[in-house]
């Protein structure tokens, strides 16, 4: 049995399936979701994305909610996803899409816009003038894919279906969950994630920002250093896997 007990901080549903993957190695684990998804209602503006999908080179998914949603709200509207031209930026959204038969190119190695934008796949589906490219998101989030992707020529819109929110939770309720369990590390799976991480700490981040705090990605590890953590795992992605090969080298924390 590892020695390691970590905290999990992913919407509900992706908490419940990290967890058994980490059990099936020998990792405890507890869960505090930390993101929780809101759908927002149908506009105009939506509905046109929608209608105009099949004129979009590249269809750039950012995340499983944004997969999920999109999916229904095709479905619900009674128009058929184009079967090809379809990127992610890590395997688990696109096994979202694929279960619909769509065909999607997503980077194997990195789980962040960088990898994304690195695919010989998608440098060749906007290798035209002015092509059009959609990314499907959540409300805010980074803007470099639209930046890099518009200095190569794209014409790129958004179409944003939900927003992310820090669940409500009583006064103290992270650091009761760490003593409460006798964990010894902090996962986190996005910025976002991150930063409602520390705002639910409150007064006990200081003590908190001691644990090892397992990231996705090199970005929000120096989000991370900024928010004054001081043990940092770079897991390089966000997938079960990345995380446990990340957990397996890091030696636990003496009890």
């Amino acid at each position: 049995m590892s020695p390691w007990r970590l905290l999990l901080t992913r919407p509900e549903e992706d908490c419940a399936a990290l967890a058994l993957s980490l059990a099936e190695a020998g990792i405890a684990s507890a869960s505090l979701p930390l993101l929780a998804i809101e759908a927002l209602a149908p506009s105009p503006a939506q509905q046109q994305c929608l209608r105009d999908i099949g004129q979009a080179r590249a269809i750039i998914v950012v995340s499983k909610p944004a997969a999920r949603l999109l999916l229904e709200r095709l479905e619900q509207a009674g128009i058929e996803p184009p079967g090809t031209g379809w990127f992610t930026v890590g395997e688990a959204t696109a096994r979202v899409l694929q279960d619909r038969g769509l065909l999607v190119t997503y980077p194997t190695a990195g789980d962040d816009s960088e990898a994304l934008l690195g695919l010989p796949a998608l440098r060749k589906a906007i290798a035209l003038p002015t092509p059009r490219v959609l990314i499907v998101r959540g409300v805010g989030g980074r803007e470099l894919l639209a930046e890099r992707l518009a200095e190569q020529g794209a014409s790129v819109d958004y179409l944003e279906l939900y927003r992310r929110c820090l669940p409500e939770y009583p006064l103290g309720t992270l650091a009761h969950c760490v003593d409460g369990e006798r964990l010894n590390g902090l996962v986190v799976s996005s910025g976002q994630g991150l930063e409602h991480l520390h705002r639910l700490a409150g007064a006990d981040w200081p003590r908190l920002a001691g644990l090892p705090l397992f990231v996705p990605s090199p970005r929000v590890a120096e989000q991370a250093r900024a928010l004054g953590a001081r043990r940092i795992v770079d897991c390089r992605g966000a997938s079960a896997a990345a995380l446990l090969a990340a957990v397996q080298h890091t030696a636990a924390p003496a009890p």
